[in-house]
């Protein structure tokens, strides 16, 4: 069963970006081990790119890097240099979400996953996991 879809509204700790997200009351985050993901200390949810909205003029305020294959597009608040959401390059299509810079009164549940992003960089899991939040991969599975 799909869990109810809310509106959060957030952003970076300065309070200049600031978005909109449409996506459920109960979310399945991940915990990535990617050099990129641990550094930051990275927690993170997908959504649709259809579901995400900067506000106002936010996008005055960001920043964006990029490396390796100039795919993924992480950015952040020039001011407070806070990665509250980015383009993955695995779901060009989805917004990633930082999800300690959600307001997390909006929230009924988070359910935290690890994901090897270290050792599985080519796995097809990656991508099914990055389209679909709730797949669960075969148990026989190191990625």
């Amino acid at each position: 069963m799909e869990s109810e879809l809310v509106l959060h509204n957030d952003g970076c700790h300065c309070k200049k970006v600031r978005w909109k997200v449409q996506a459920s009351i109960s979310v399945i985050a991940w915990k990535c081990n990617c050099f990129d993901c641990s550094m930051r200390g990275n927690v993170h949810f997908v959504v649709s790119r259809q579901r995400f909205e900067l506000l106002g003029d936010a996008d005055q305020f960001i920043t964006t890097y990029i490396f390796r294959t100039h795919t993924a597009k992480h950015t952040f608040s020039k001011f407070c240099g806070i990665t509250s959401f980015y383009t993955p390059r695995s779901n060009l299509d989805g917004i990633v979400v930082t999800l300690t810079c959600l307001d997390p009164r909006t929230l009924s549940h988070v359910e935290i996953r690890n994901f090897d992003g270290k050792n599985g960089k080519t796995s097809i899991f990656r991508v099914a996991l990055l389209y679909n939040p709730k797949f669960i991969p075969p148990s026989s599975c190191h990625f």
